[in-house]
């Protein structure tokens, strides 16, 4: 287990390597969040759906059945933007609503076949993506990625849920 090292207080300056990582991670949100990219990946997945629809599907794939409310809160958006993607996608036949064991008068997001099946089309499509784009890496290079980059998200969902104690931490 790591020892979590006291934060340093606001006016310390970066670290070098904590600026170039910042700056990494800003390439990457960039290149995988142009409209572009997503436009090619869904047609290479062979499935058309927005970004907000994705982001849903790859949630709840991730997840049980849940609440709208919850389901908003997870994806940190509004409800009603939750709304009307489910709203969308159920007339695509990605999702059903079926009632909440813990509450009959509620209802809870699930996804269809259909759902599980476009979700599995655009991870496998990303991943070949990132598999030719990683092709001339390592074995041990991308484990030691794989190990780092999961390591560091760790850590930034424990530092969110300690800068808001009220919202848990998503799977």
């Amino acid at each position: 287990m790591r020892c979590m090292p006291t934060p340093p207080p606001p006016d310390v300056p970066a670290s070098p390597e904590v600026a170039e990582i910042e700056r990494a991670l800003h390439r990457i949100t960039y290149l995988s969040t142009r409209a572009r990219q997503h436009e090619r990946l869904m047609a290479l997945a062979g499935v058309p759906m927005d970004r907000a629809a994705v982001a849903l599907l790859r949630r709840m794939a991730d997840a049980e059945p849940m609440r709208p409310g919850e389901l908003a809160a997870r994806l940190g958006v509004e409800a009603s933007h939750v709304t009307r993607t489910v709203q969308q996608l159920e007339k695509s036949g990605h999702v059903t609503r079926v009632p909440d064991p813990d509450d009959r008068r509620a209802q809870r997001i699930e996804l269809t076949d259909a759902g599980r099946e476009a979700i599995a089309r655009i991870r496998e499509t990303g991943v070949r993506g990132m598999q030719a784009a990683l092709a001339h890496w390592s074995p041990e290079d991308l484990r030691q990625l794989a190990t780092l980059f999961h390591r560091m998200v760790d850590d930034f969902l424990a530092h969110a849920t300690d800068e808001e104690p009220d919202r848990a931490p998503t799977p």
